[in-house]
């Protein structure tokens, strides 16, 4: 019973054991499970984790990425702006320095314009003719690839080299030796005659150069030597106080004259020999040279470039001042370049050439005109003067007002003093049928200066004979406000007219109490005459003029032509 109770206790103990083991293996499957759904957790926890921390990572990148992105293009943005504000800087500073350099242009013309005659003082006028003779740079010959020299060949060069002690015993050596010596022989000679027929031809090409070369500096040595002797022979003239080249010399120191690029700076000249006076007619320049803007401004709210007017007065004013200086200074620079003393009294008549704006057709408008002696413009410090009052004292007739062209009567037609009409051929002289006014008879000489008046617009009235073969009359101009009576004196002259004759001619117009007086005469007058006449009411014509009037009002193409052994009856020289 025992033993069965103990089997079955140790059955049972078994069956327990057992039951615990596999209890226990059931435990430690649960609990291996349970790890293993923990190890399992923990590895998606720690899966999760890490995507989570990518994901993280990843955002913050794209975050952080996305703010420097953000962050450079606000930088870009700043940039622009800042290179924008830049640009706008420099813009504006481009453009306010235009408007300065516009503004600075503006003022260096007006300045330039005020200084006309200024700028000439500081400088000698006088003009060395021989400055203008031409000195050309002659290079020297060139020869070239023609200069250098082949040289001839070498006759050593040709011969083959000897035969050795061992080539000598060598049979034939010493034919072939020979044969190749011949044949070095003829090729050397061959080579010399071509060499001599190249050299010839070099030195013939040479001397063709050098005769090209001397060909062209005798050329060009003629050309030189003709123009030098031309300035010799215009020196010659200008010294002897030829009229062609007082002219030619006068021209040439006006054309020297630098004025600004807008300006004609063109003049025509006649020289009267007897009163040594030079007559000018210069072309000034328009009253479009005056600059129509005061001064440039720049709007930098709208972006435009602003104009100030220059006021019309102002305008009017500056131009006035120009035709002033031009005139004081063409005479300053006639007066200063004549170191010979062949100028001793100067006409100046300044034109200006435009348009009719009621016509459209072209004008030529005389706006100054002045005669004056070298003695009374040289008394004068044109630095300390101002201009237009400088004129006044020289008694210049001015135009009222230049700008409007409003004219003056020239002191001296340059036309009445062209040199062609009483400078005339003497190849056909005897075919010449024109009257000679030297050749005619007291009566006949009355009678044309009567008529010439006549045909002037006087009413004339002989007088009297003059003493010296002349005529006196008395003429009255029936013009209203500019007429009344005239005094005209007429003498047949070979001899200049001197300043006795013109005091006469005033003293009878006051005598007569006549409102000017004309003196005519078939030569000139000299300096003392026009200084005598300066500011009275005396007109001086001389030959040239009184065979123009003849053309010009009467019709008649006269001459003066002083006959052999024509002695004046009263001679009259300056005192």
């Amino acid at each position: 019973m025992a033993r069965r109770t103990g089997l079955i206790g140790t059955i049972a103990k078994m069956q327990r054991a057992n039951e615990r083991q596999h209890k226990a293996r059931m435990r430690t499957a649960l609990q291996a499970q349970r790890a293993a759904e923990r190890a399992q957790q923990a590895e998606l926890r720690a899966v999760t984790q890490a995507a989570r921390a990518e994901e993280q990572a990843e955002l913050r990148a794209v975050t952080q990425a996305a703010r420097a992105e953000e962050q450079a293009r606000r930088a870009y943005e700043r940039a622009q702006q800042t290179d924008q504000k830049e640009r706008a800087r420099l813009y504006t500073e481009s453009r306010v320095a235009h408007v300065a350099l516009l503004n600075e242009q503006l003022a260096q013309t007006v300045a330039q314009l005020e200084q006309i005659l200024a700028a000439t003082l500081d400088v000698d006028d006088f003009l060395d003719l021989e400055t203008l003779k031409q000195q050309p740079e002659i290079a020297p010959f060139d020869p070239g690839d023609l200069e250098v020299v082949e040289p001839p060949p070498a006759k050593e060069a040709y011969k083959p080299p000897p035969l050795t002690g061992l080539q000598a015993l060598w049979p034939g050596a010493k034919a072939q030796h020979a044969q190749a010596d011949a044949a070095a022989r003829q090729r050397y000679l061959a080579d010399k005659a071509a060499h001599a027929e190249r050299e010839a031809a070099r030195q013939q090409k040479l001397a063709a150069a050098q005769a090209k070369y001397e060909h062209e500096v005798a050329r060009i040595q003629a050309r030189v030597a003709a123009q030098h002797a031309e300035i010799d022979q215009l020196q010659q003239a200008f010294a002897a106080g030829v009229p062609e080249a007082v002219i030619t010399y006068c021209s040439l120191v006006l054309e020297a004259s630098t004025y600004p690029d807008d300006f004609p700076q063109h003049a025509k000249l006649a020289y009267v020999p007897e009163s040594k006076q030079l007559v000018v007619e210069y072309d000034l320049p328009s009253f479009e040279v005056i600059p129509a803007i005061k001064i440039y401004k720049y709007v930098k709210s709208r972006d435009e470039i602003t104009e100030t007017t220059r006021p019309d007065t102002q305008c009017k004013a500056l131009y006035a001042s120009v035709v002033a200086q031009i005139t004081l200074r063409t005479l300053h620079e006639l007066f200063e370049a004549d170191r010979p003393g062949h100028l001793e009294t100067i006409v100046f008549n300044g034109y200006v050439d435009s348009i009719d704006r009621g016509t459209g057709q072209p004008i030529r408008t005389c706006l100054v005109t002045v005669r004056t002696s070298r003695d009374t413009f040289l008394a004068i410090d044109l630095r300390r003067v101002d201009p237009s009052a400088c004129l006044q004292v020289l008694n210049a007739s001015v135009s009222k007002s230049p700008a409007e062209l409003v004219p003056v009567r020239p002191v001296l037609e340059f036309s009445m003093v062209d040199p062609r009409f009483v400078e005339e051929a003497d190849i056909l002289s005897s075919l010449d049928q024109r009257p000679n006014l030297m050749e005619l008879t007291p009566s006949e000489f009355e009678s044309l200066i009567t008529n010439l008046f006549t045909q002037m617009g006087l009413e004339t009235r002989l007088t009297q004979a003059s003493r010296d073969g002349g005529v006196d009359c008395v003429a009255y101009d029936p013009r209203p406000i500019f007429g009344g009576k005239v005094v005209i004196q007429a003498k047949r002259y070979k001899n200049t007219v001197g300043v006795s004759a013109v005091r006469d001619l005033f003293g009878t117009v006051q005598n007569e109490g006549a409102s000017k007086g004309i003196l005519v005469t078939t030569s000139g007058y000299g300096k003392a005459a026009f200084d005598f006449a300066e500011g009275k009411p005396l007109e001086l014509l001389s030959g040239s003029h009184l065979l123009y009037l003849l053309e010009e009002h009467a019709g008649i193409q006269a001459k003066i032509e002083v006959p052999t052994g024509w002695k004046d009856l009263q001679p009259d020289t300056d005192e």
